[in-house]
């Protein structure tokens, strides 16, 4: 009995010294912190905060979704985006919103790149890039926002996504039983929703392999 308990703590310390090692890291959800970085600028600017509407940002993952992994679609001269009327037939009902409580897309900010940064530099490098984009972040009329982070299965290329609109934020994007689709790969603010860091993935899914050995080297000793 002593013997397998030695054993027992011994695998325990091996598998909290790999869980350290491999730096496992599950970061608050970076939709929210864009948002957050956002509201920091407006007040700073002397322009109200926006309220974080979930309905609006899981559409904005769907807005992302759209492009299908296609960076080159966004800005410069291929620059696309998707029909307006996709917002009732497809990114609703994917979201779980009604759509009669749609209000109108007051502005959009859309970043792609091979390279994920975190919500400051993403805010900062990538979708404040022009005088239009500053237009956009202090327009007066918005009262709500909605962002979204998303890599093209889980991969690069990176998007991030934000969505203002002046709806009424206790009667515009509402969600059937109160709660958005949880749609992965991606993330979208306003959700509760813990998001994995982009780069901590293929650190995350190095720990099973050793676990695994460790297990397996326990069930020689125990003699299982």
């Amino acid at each position: 009995m002593a013997k397998k308990t030695t054993w027992f703590l011994l695998v325990s310390l091996l598998f909290l010294s790999v869980a350290a090692n491999t730096h496992i890291k599950v970061t608050d959800n970076p939709a929210d912190e864009l948002v957050a970085v956002l509201n920091q600028n407006r007040t700073a600017h002397k322009t109200s905060s926006l309220y974080d509407n979930q309905g609006l940002a899981c559409i904005a993952l769907q807005y992302i979704k759209a492009f299908q992994g296609n960076c080159d679609a966004v800005g410069g001269t291929d620059a696309k985006k998707p029909k307006d009327s996709a917002f009732a037939e497809t990114f609703a009902p994917n979201c779980g919103v009604q759509v009669s409580a749609l209000s109108p897309i007051t502005g959009r900010l859309l970043g792609c790149q091979s390279k994920y940064v975190d919500a400051s530099k993403a805010f900062s490098e990538i979708l404040m890039e022009n005088e239009k984009s500053l237009e956009i972040l202090y327009n007066k009329n918005h009262t709500e926002v909605g962002a979204a982070v998303s890599g093209s299965d889980g991969g690069s290329p990176y998007f991030w996504c934000v969505l203002f609109s002046n709806g009424k934020s206790n009667s515009s994007f509402v969600l059937e039983g109160g709660v958005a689709k949880i749609t992965k790969p991606g993330c979208f603010s306003g959700a509760n929703d813990v998001c994995s860091s982009a780069n901590d993935w293929s650190r995350s899914r190095l720990i099973w392999p050793v676990v695994s050995t460790a297990l397996v080297a326990v069930g020689y000793a125990f003699g299982l």
